[in-house]
């Protein structure tokens, strides 16, 4: 039965590295004392290192220990081994290049619908999606797909903003960008404002936060879906 947890982000503003979650999380990974990290989103050497003992040492004091899956040579043999597995934020371009290079996209998708608790925070939360084609970064490196985990029958939008009342920003708008995706594509995009998480257990997906979501189908007014709601019937 798959467990996941999809966060528009890690840090919320004048917060801690994942402090908003850790209620959630710590029910979320139950009993599990290990977690591996994947920091494939960030630039690599000692970025990974450094990213992966930010997790550790969040985790630390809930007898939860992490290693980093750049630490490994097996990087499939290591997803198939780990009680629980976390991507972290950075670049999706990148960490999806990195995770068809390394096979590790493949191993998670099949680890995760197989049941091992997953969370995702920003990147780690788009690669969830059917492609990461809804991202918000920079195309600094050329993935052999677009194709992600689809453990999720939608798009995620993380870090969703709302257009300022007032400001005199010519540039398009982030729903603009993704009413421009439907010119081509067909499937749902939920963007996730910050503070935002879907709650995925089994089949059931479910918006948790403060904040709304705003939905976006082809053909479709974009609309808000209310923190609470099921949105299992998306897809």
């Amino acid at each position: 039965m798959k467990k996941i947890i999809i966060a528009s982000t890690s840090t919320l503003h004048g917060g801690s590295y994942l402090d908003y979650l850790l209620p959630t999380l710590s029910e979320h990974f139950g009993n599990c004392k290990s977690l591996l990290f994947v920091p494939y989103a960030r630039p690599g050497g000692i970025s990974h290192d450094n990213y992966t003992k930010k997790a550790a040492e969040t985790f630390a004091p809930r007898g939860i220990s992490v290693t980093g899956l750049h630490e490994y040579e097996d990087a499939t043999a290591a997803i198939a081994n780990a009680e629980a597995i976390f991507t972290g934020g950075g670049n999706t371009f990148l960490l999806v290049s990195q995770l068809y290079k390394t096979g590790a996209m493949a191993a998670i998708e099949k680890a995760v619908k197989a049941g091992t608790p997953y969370l995702g925070t920003s990147a780690g939360s788009n690669i969830c999606g059917l492609t990461m084609q809804t991202t918000n970064d920079m195309p600094i490196i050329y993935p052999p797909s677009f194709l992600t985990l689809g453990v999720i029958p939608f798009n995620i939008n993380p870090h969703y903003l709302d257009p300022v009342p007032g400001s005199t920003h010519m540039g398009e708008t982030r729903e603009t960008r993704i009413n421009e995706f439907h010119q081509f594509n067909t499937q749902p995009v939920l963007g996730l404002r910050e503070g935002s998480w879907l709650d995925v257990n089994g089949s059931t997906i479910t918006l948790k936060g403060d904040l709304p979501a705003r939905l976006f189908r082809q053909g479709k007014p974009a609309e808000e879906i209310a923190a609470g709601t099921d949105i299992s019937w998306l897809k």
